[in-house]
């Protein structure tokens, strides 16, 4: 006799028992989850009886199908009219013009205009792989150029309109706009920039071309040496599930005291609804971070809230104006509104190129990115020759990020 006073044939006859029994549950469910797709008119006398007899079934399946309307309805992307655009547009460049101290925060629905994908829009990385669709295609980082609205944000700031931009983006688009290092927080890294952590201050490098091409989470040596004290360096980027610790590009300090002083914050193509995890890590900063939303002053002194997204967002309550349309089309009207011409973006005058710091000799094999050039007739003949859109990203801070959140099919 086994603790408990059962025999062994006892404690298995209990187990077919308990396995019958949530067979049967498992079938009874089935069945009214059947019935209730019906509309009431067709449901027999005998299927009535049915769900009168299992209303907590009835319950929870009709709770199961408003959450999954919810979440759907959550998903889909909806554009204000014109007229109803416009009106808001022009209540969002008051705003901006009233703002003693306007922050702005970005997230990667600024960057879709420049063919790079975001993650939880119809096409998003995410919302694909929810669905099992592959995400392994998309368009070559180095073509992707600084959009209306990155040149537009850094318009504003030139205006003195804008003080501070905080990123999520790893794009370095925002750079290449011409947008002072001092006056934005990548908060997740830049794909241009490698560092060395060994020299005190880090020393910095600044290149043409994605640096991550060998890195992924936890590992972020890019396999080239710091030019004074030899030692490894390493990416600057933050994946999902890390604290990121670098002064630059991340630069929380200034991220931080801007929020503090923010009257104003405007929130461009961001979903605001990264999931976070038990370190508080950076990727989940712009939801759930306090000090970004000034979470320790009363209500009445937090800064207002303006939001841009085609998308629901969990800020949309506390939002004092929540604009439904494309991140372009919105900064383009606003633009408009204020009297302010959108500067065109001038590969030649981009800041990257005297900003970067040139390969040493034998360094030239360590990547296979293609690099940024000032024209695009420098490329050589076999890039230009292969198709922006059956361009494949194979890791770093993208591509990876990516095959990580795939689930692997079981060997049989």
């Amino acid at each position: 006799m086994a603790a408990g006073g059962l025999s062994r044939s006892e404690r298995k006859a209990a187990e077919r028992v308990r396995r019958l029994r949530e067979e049967q549950q498992r079938e009874r469910l089935r069945q009214v989850s059947r019935i209730l797709r019906k509309a009431a008119a067709e449901r027999s006398a005998e299927e009535g009886r049915l769900l009168a007899e299992s209303e907590d079934l009835v319950r929870e399946l009709q709770g199961r199908s408003r959450r999954r309307e919810g979440l759907k309805r959550r998903q889909e992307e909806v554009c204000d009219d014109p007229e109803e655009l416009r009106r808001k547009v022009r209540e969002l460049a008051s705003a901006i013009r009233n703002a003693k101290y306007l922050v702005v925060y970005t997230g990667a629905g600024i960057s879709t205009a420049a063919s790079i994908p975001d993650y939880r829009g119809p096409n998003g990385v995410w919302t694909l792989l929810q669905k099992g669709r592959s995400v392994s295609s998309a368009a070559d980082l180095s073509e992707a150029e600084p959009t209306l609205t990155h040149m537009s944000i850094m318009h504003l700031h030139e205006q003195k309109l804008v003080q501070h931009v905080v990123s999520q983006n790893c794009d370095g688009l925002h750079l290449r706009s011409g947008l002072p290092r001092t006056a934005i927080s990548e908060l997740h890294g830049n794909m241009y920039i490698e560092v060395c952590t060994s020299c005190i201050p880090n020393r910095e490098y600044v290149r043409v071309f994605d640096v991550t091409e060998r890195t992924a989470l936890h590992r972020h040596q890019t396999g080239r040496t710091c030019h004074k004290c030899g030692s490894q360096l390493r990416d600057t980027i933050v994946h999902f599930g890390e604290r990121g610790t670098l002064g630059q590009p991340l630069n929380w300090e200034a991220a931080t005291e801007a929020a503090s002083k923010a009257d104003t914050i405007l929130c461009l193509g961001s979903s605001l609804k990264v999931r976070a995890d038990d370190n508080m890590s950076s990727w989940e900063v712009l939801k759930k971070y306090p000090c970004l939303w000034c979470m320790t002053k009363p209500p009445s002194r937090r800064p207002k809230l303006y939001i841009v997204n085609l998308q629901w967002t969990p800020k949309d309550d506390w939002a004092a104006l929540k604009l439904h349309g494309k991140c372009d089309d919105v900064m383009q009207l606003l633009m408009d509104e204020l009297g302010l011409e959108i500067p065109l973006y001038n590969r030649w005058q981009d800041p990257i190129f005297s900003m970067a710091t040139p390969l040493r000799t034998g360094e030239e094999g360590s990547h296979t990115r293609k690099s940024l050039c000032r024209n695009r007739e420098e490329a050589l003949p076999e890039d230009r020759s292969t198709p922006i859109s059956s361009a494949t990203i194979l890791g770093g801070w993208y591509g990876r990020g990516c095959a990580k959140r795939a689930k692997r099919k079981k060997v049989t």
